[in-house]
């Protein structure tokens, strides 16, 4: 990258179940696999996952940022797949919605890794409460996760019109995951795109790529491991590598 400033990214969904969290985690390892230095933010500060899906049990998360001052580098965790995460606590009601004060740290806090980071990805919780409302305020690209289900469609256009109806945002970028193949792909990502030209003025929908229905996906949830470390030659580690070199194009922007 040409920039010093890291690219900062949300990965986001309307609906929970999408695969989200799983996108974050493998994206994270397929750009740390192309040599980028990567943070993955588990920003689902409430209900966090990330350190579940990788095996991991990190012994500081972002409570103690918030409720005991603890520094940023204390609570970074290196994983054994290249990338660092910043996990976040479960079944922590305090967590579930940050006061201004938090954000405001949190935000300081990142800062202090800018020099050493290319990615930051942001893995936000799923819906449209406050915390997801914020995280996707405060990056400079927005990854939304769809499948074809239809509740998935619906869920997604309420976070994207509520994104651009409040706080003006137009410009998302769309992965369509547990999809047959790329003609359904694109099916989906109109059925949504559609919807937005319809009722919303001046949306931006980019389709970044799609990844196929497979079975090693599970396997690897289950095994808790990235199935693009434990299934490199699958479809979808496959195509998940193909979405992380279409990142790795991107531009970093100053938000």
């Amino acid at each position: 990258m040409s920039s010093k400033l890291p690219l900062v990214l949300s990965v986001t969904s309307g609906k929970g179940g999408v695969g989200k969290t799983n996108m974050s985690v493998n994206l994270a390892y397929s750009l740390s696999m192309a040599g980028k230095k990567v943070v993955l933010l588990d920003a689902d500060l409430g209900l966090a996952n990330v350190d579940v899906i990788l095996g991991l049990t990190p012994e500081h998360n972002l409570f103690h940022l918030f409720h005991e001052d603890m520094t940023l580098d204390k609570i970074l965790y290196d994983t054994p797949y290249g990338f660092r995460i910043l996990p976040a606590s479960s079944g922590i009601s305090d967590m579930v919605s940050l006061d201004r004060g938090q954000k405001l740290d949190l935000l300081d806090a990142m800062d202090t890794l800018e020099d050493d980071v290319d990615y930051f990805i942001v893995d936000t919780g799923a819906g449209i409460n406050d915390n997801v409302l914020y995280f996707n305020l405060a990056v400079q690209e927005r990854l939304l996760v769809i499948t074809p289900e239809p509740t998935s469609l619906t869920d997604a256009y309420a976070l994207i019109k509520v994104l651009k109806l409040q706080h003006g945002v137009e410009h998302f970028r769309v992965l369509v995951n547990m999809v047959k193949d790329r003609k359904s792909a694109k099916d989906v990502y109109i059925k949504l795109l559609n919807a937005c030209d319809h009722f919303l003025d001046g949306i931006s929908l980019d389709l970044v790529g799609f990844i196929p229905f497979d079975p090693n996906v599970r396997n690897s949830v289950i095994a808790q491991t990235p199935f693009c470390h434990k299934f490199p030659k699958t479809p979808a580690s496959t195509a998940v590598r193909q979405t992380a070199q279409r990142i790795n194009a991107w531009q970093v922007t100053n938000n």
